[in-house]
Parts: C-alpha cells; sequence; structure tokens
C-alpha cells in the first residue's frame, strides 16, 4: 500500500478524528446490536490510538436517515457496545458538529475515546459538503480513515476531511488495501474466483479486471441466469439482465481468451414461488421449466465447484450461490462456506452478503480475510480508484499539521 497509516502519525496528545463504519445491523423491534463485526474490525486502530495516548473522536454513519434526526438510529447503542468491549466507557456526543461537541472533544484527556453522532443526520454528509467536511476537521489534529466499506463514496467525512486535515489510513483500511490488492498482483496460483450474487452489472468491472488474472471462474447465484442465456440455455422465469448478454458473452470470450476455465451451473433448483414453503425441484441446464425459476445451484454443480477448488491455492468469493435468505434454497451457498473454510488454501471473502454468510455460520474465523466492504471491494478489485483512499497522503509525503 502506497498511503501513510497511522503508524506514520506522532498521536500522543494529539486530536485524531477516525472515520469508522459503524453501521452495524439493529434488531428491529429491541434496537439491539444483532452483529458487532464491523466494530469488532476497528479495535485495531482504536486500541492503538489508545494505547499512544491519542484524544480519538469517532465518526460513522448508521443507517439511511436521510439527512434526518431518526431516534431509532442514533449512536448510542454502539457507543454502549464499544464501551463493553473495551473495557472503558466511550462517550458519546449529541450532534457531530458545532460548539458543543467542540466543548465535548476538548474536555478528552489522552486515551479518552468519544463517538460523534450519526453523520447522515445531515444530508451534507452525502453530498460531499465542504462546509461539512471543514465543520467536522476542526474537531481534529489529524484524520485516520478505517472506514474501507464506504471508501468508495466522496462523502465529506470519507474524502472532503482530507482537504483540511493530515490524512492517513488506519489498519483495517490497510489491511483491505493489502489483502485485496495482494489477489489482484500476486496471487498464489491456481486462484479461482467463485462469484454469485444476483447481478452480471454489479460485478462487470470486478469480472472484467480478475478475468484475466484468474486460472477459474465459477458462476453460481441468480447471476447464473444471465450466463446461461448468453450461452443460448432456457432458464425459464428467471432474472436475467437483457442488456447485458452481450457484456456476458464478452466474459465468456476473454475467459475463453485467457485461459480461465469457465464453470458454470450444469444442474440447478428451480420453483415457480420465492417462499419457504414452495415446492422445488432439480433440474439439469438442459430441462429448465419455462414456467420456473432458477433458486440455487443443484448438488452435482456443487461437487463440480468443491473439486475444482480443492485444487487452489487462492480463492476469492464474492456472493451467494442462490436465495440465501430462503433456508431451502441455500444449501449450495452454505456447502461452498464449508468447504471454503477447510480449504488449505488463501480464502478470501468480498463483503457484503457473502460476509453476512460467512458470519452467520460461524465461519469466518475459519476464512483467511473477511473483508468489510461490499460495494468498495468490488469496486477496488475492478480497478477502480476509491475516493477515500486517494484522498490520503502518500508513503513519500511528509504528514504536516500539529
Amino acid at each position: 500500500m502506497d498511503k501513510l497509516t497511522l503508524r506514520d502519525i506522532e498521536a500522543r496528545g494529539k486530536r485524531v478524528l477516525v472515520r469508522v463504519d459503524f453501521n452495524v445491523p439493529l434488531d428491529k423491534e429491541t434496537g439491539i446490536i444483532t452483529d458487532d463485526n464491523r466494530i469488532l474490525a476497528t479495535l485495531p486502530t482504536i486500541k492503538y490510538l489508545i494505547g499512544r495516548g491519542a484524544r480519538v473522536i469517532l465518526i460513522s454513519h448508521l443507517g439511511r436517515p436521510e439527512g434526518r434526526v431518526v431516534d431509532e438510529l442514533r449512536m448510542t447503542v454502539a457507543a454502549q457496545r464499544l464501551s463493553q468491549i473495551l473495557g472503558q466507557q466511550v462517550g458519546v456526543a449529541t450532534n457531530c458538529i458545532g460548539s458543543e461537541v467542540e466543548k465535548s472533544v476538548e474536555s478528552l484527556k489522552s486515551g479518552d475515546v468519544l463517538l460523534l453522532e450519526n453523520l447522515r443526520f445531515h444530508s451534507d454528509e452525502e453530498t460531499g459538503s465542504a462546509s461539512f467536511a471543514q465543520a467536522l476537521a476542526r474537531l481534529g489534529d489529524v484524520f485516520v480513515n478505517d472506514a474501507f466499506g464506504t471508501s468508495h463514496r466522496a462523502h465529506a467525512s470519507i474524502a472532503g476531511i482530507a482537504n483540511y486535515l493530515p490524512a492517513v489510513a488506519g489498519l483495517l483500511l490497510e489491511r483491505e488495501l493489502n489483502v485485496l490488492g495482494g489477489i489482484l498482483t500476486n496471487p498464489a496460483h491456481p486462484f479461482a474466483a467463485l462469484v454469485g450474487g444476483a447481478k452480471v452489472s454489479d460485478k462487470v468491472g470486478m469480472l472484467g479486471n480478475i478475468v484475466g488474472k484468474v486460472d477459474s471462474l465459477l458462476i453460481g447465484g441468480g447471476m447464473a441466469a444471465t450466463f446461461l442465456k448468453a450461452k443460448s440455455y432456457e432458464v425459464g422465469l428467471s432474472s436475467i439482465e437483457a442488456d447485458r448478454l452481450d457484456t456476458t458473452v464478452g466474459l465468456i470470450e476473454k475467459a475463453t481468451k485467457n485461459g480461465a476455465r469457465l464453470l458454470l451451473p450444469v444442474d440447478v433448483v428451480v420453483t415457480d414461488e420465492l417462499s419457504a414453503e414452495a415446492k422445488v425441484e432439480t433440474v439439469s441446464i438442459d430441462n429448465i421449466p419455462k414456467d420456473k425459476k432458477i433458486v440455487d445451484i443443484g448438488p452435482q454443480t456443487v461437487r463440480d465447484f468443491k473439486a475444482e477448488l480443492r485444487g487452489c491455492k487462492t480463492v476469492f468469493w464474492n456472493g451467494p450461490m442462490g436465495v440465501y435468505e430462503i433456508p431451502q434454497f441455500a444449501e449450495g451457498t452454505k456447502n461452498i462456506a464449508r468447504l471454503l473454510a477447510n480449504l488449505k488454501a488463501t480464502t478470501v471473502i468480498g463483503g457484503g452478503s457473502t460476509a453476512e454468510v460467512v458470519i452467520e455460520m460461524g465461519l469466518a474465523g475459519k476464512m483467511t480475510f473477511v473483508s468489510t466492504g461490499g460495494g468498495a471491494s468490488l469496486r477496488f478489485l475492478g480497478g477502480e480508484k476509491l475516493p477515500g483512499v486517494e484522498a490520503l497522503l502518500n508513503k513519500e509525503t511528509k504528514p504536516s499539521g500539529p
């Protein structure tokens, strides 16, 4: 990684403004956090700064309040959970900008931690307002971005603050870039990419960028229907992206040209309705009924995918193999997750719903790395520049400021 990190700054006594991603899922009825992995992921950065006597000011968004104050989306619940984990009190501010917040920040002692209120209570956050970024920057002496999951957004708290404060990477952001960058530039071969999820359009940039780097490309999930359609198979009522068929044909041709083995499903689970009570059947891809839709990969496809993956030294996985939210359509995804958890290889999970799957199954600890950024990881692996990363100081640059 060619960016400076918090190891390159003097933190003692400084007001260190840290952008974290505490956008954690909450139980709709109780408001309790149902998965605290995003909080846990940024602990190395927070503990590093506490240990070096910084005054730590955390900023984050939660949910989609769309510029309004929504009591159910206040950051208090995240502050309480972080306090429990750290074993020290984490203060929580009633806003994220303004004179009262500035007073709270000034009262912090070395090693104290303060979490500011939800950034997205202000519409200026998502519009990238310069004045909002300046108001946030007044709270710190240096800025640390540790929110990889939102670094593909040019928001005020992601890219804007870096215009007014020395800006460096946190330890989580550094690891994300090193791991994901590593599979792009120097993966151990054989290298396989296992890609699922609903749409080709969401992943076309990533697919186009990695298809020339992988030894095998395995396609499942809803997007498999578009690939099968591009190869002239009947896919019934399965959702396809008709406007992406030419692009999909191009990806298939590029895989062939680059010598990558392309594995599509050979059998699929189909149904006529998306419900837990639906009747399902497994059919060959040559016999998909016109009145049914694909909801999972079939058992022979699972066996084929497993056989391919067992011989790999690097596997990147992004996207479920079926409609994972409905248990009877989740078997393909679960089978693949269990295999990767026991594979003697570098296994990288590309964030988003795939990360949720391995976390829910209790397998995250058995993977080499689980990314905290779904959209951000796809953009990065697609070769796009991330605004939140581009804004940081380069290694040859010496941080200035207090």
